[in-house]
């Protein structure tokens, strides 16, 4: 047998990726076993212009953060595949039998790709987002999943505030593929009749009698009440904790670092030390923004670090110091599972500045942003910067407003592949302040408190300038960029 160095070295490869690739399978097992111990198929109910979608989109984002592979299959996407064009409400009347087939058949194709993603694809929660308003649809679902071995979970939205139902066409309907012609006026009134035609035969959870053994969650009046029966398991009981704390009141979120830290000066990455001079400037500046913008009621967030709380210092405004925003020696796994209770608060509070640090902001950003693991590394997150985040329909609109304060550039570009042979790929190393999570990997989650308050008040920003002493916490190995 003749020795080709080139064909020896592609095999040593070749066998290195198989072996990566099957750790990361085997960790997938495992941390997907302890989040979910069987595939979830989550089911929306609820008339239509009720919010199934934007809380089947919104549970997803979360679900996905946290490290639960979730997929949305919304059936009006079917339908509209099936029947290219929209003509008008007549389409959903229960009495339109060959639309009714439609819709039914429309509903058994979702269906199978339901059972494709939890089952070939390493899926680990599908949400089918339709109305599913009957309890013959509900129990044909039944069905389907017990031939599969899947568990069942419903939400079903409920909302007979006008206001609200009117709103949510406005806002999302006149803008939807069955319009294109964005005629408000038209749209409200088809839509409408739409509603009627699914009040005929809506048949709602039944908790007392019919749908008493089911595992569900009413969500009554867009949040204003709830009722839950039967949560089986740890992830349901996650969903209706999530769901309990979401609300769809007008907001902004505002994130930024901290001012430029001497630290920053001296290209370290950890630590305690204080602000620069520019640093200063820049929290001056934030406070001349907030105070232009003229937010109502503003909460303001720090970590228990000083470059933060310097930076709230000039604010002029109260502000709370959570210990979990400190930026600490921790994978990006770590840090998406402690700050689980940062969102949860974030997700039930109105106009919210979080001043925190870069591998934080990170983790925050890649929430609303909705970016997958393998992106949230490398978001960029400069110094200086505001990200203005406001909640809409189906995702989140971000505004970048950069100060005009110089600052270092802390960024780090994404490695390239090329890496040497002797050389560990980021993924796999240890013991890294930013270590790259692979979008297969599946994060355990742990509960964590929000932390104590700081033993004692820090010191106004004019005292700021004392000499930061040797016996600062050790500093963070940072990787370099091959």
């Amino acid at each position: 047998m003749s020795g080709n160095p080139a064909s020896s070295s592609e095999q040593n490869n070749n066998s290195y990726e198989t072996k990566t690739n099957l750790r990361m399978s085997e960790k997938k097992c495992s941390w997907a076993s302890y989040m979910t111990n069987s595939p979830t198929l989550i089911v929306m109910i609820g008339l239509p212009a009720r919010g199934k979608t934007y809380v089947s989109k919104k549970l997803t984002r979360y679900l996905n953060w946290i490290g639960v592979p979730t997929k949305v299959f919304n059936l009006g996407v079917y339908r509209r595949e099936a029947v290219k064009s929209y003509k008008s409400y007549d389409f959903f009347r229960h009495d339109n039998e060959e639309a009714m087939k439609i819709r039914k058949q429309c509903a058994l194709v979702a269906l199978e790709d339901v059972k494709a993603y939890l089952t070939e694809d390493n899926g680990q929660i599908a949400v089918f987002d339709a109305t599913n308003t009957t309890r013959e649809r509900r129990d044909l679902i039944l069905n389907f999943a017990e031939e599969n071995s899947f568990k069942v979970f419903f939400v079903e939205s409920v909302c007979d505030d006008p206001d609200v139902i009117a709103a949510n066409i406005l806002e999302v309907k006149v803008s939807s593929p069955d319009y294109p012609e964005r005629n408000r006026e038209n749209v409200m009134e088809d839509f409408l009749k739409r509603i009627e035609c699914y009040k005929v035969t809506y048949q709602p959870l039944d908790p007392d009698n019919y749908d008493k053994d089911l595992s569900f969650i009413k969500v009554i009046n867009v949040g204003q009440r709830f009722l839950v029966n039967k949560v089986q398991d740890y992830i349901q009981s996650k969903i209706v904790y999530y769901l309990m704390n979401i609300h769809v009141q007008p907001r902004t979120i505002y994130l930024c670092r901290h001012g430029e830290s001497e630290f920053n000066l001296l290209g370290k990455i950890g630590g305690d030390s204080g602000l620069s001079v520019r640093g200063k400037q820049f929290a001056q500046a934030l406070r001349k923004f907030l105070e232009e913008q003229e937010i109502a009621d503003l909460k303001v967030w720090t970590s228990q670090l000083k470059r933060t709380i310097q930076t709230a210092e000039s604010l002029g405004v109260t502000y709370e110091q959570w210990k979990i925003l400190n930026e600490i020696d921790a994978s990006y796994q770590d840090l998406v599972q402690r700050l689980e209770p940062v969102i949860m608060e974030l997700e039930r509070q109105g106009n919210v500045l979080v001043i925190s640090h870069q591998a934080v902001m990170r983790c925050l950003l890649a929430y609303f942003l909705d970016k997958g693991a393998d992106e949230l590394p490398y978001l960029r997150c400069p110094l200086h910067t505001i990200f203005k985040l406001t909640p809409v329909a189906y995702g989140c609109k971000v505004e970048t407003i950069k100060l005009n304060v110089e600052a270092v550039n802390t960024h780090r570009d994404k490695p390239t592949n090329n890496l040497p042979k002797n050389q560990t790929p980021v993924r796999m190393r240890r013991n890294s302040f930013t270590p790259l999570s692979s979008s297969n990997t599946i994060r355990r989650p742990r509960n964590y408190s929000v932390g104590s308050r700081p033993l004692k008040p820090l010191s106004p920003l004019r005292a700021l300038d004392m000499q930061e002493g040797a016996d600062q916490p050790k500093t963070q190995v940072s990787i370099p960029v091959v």
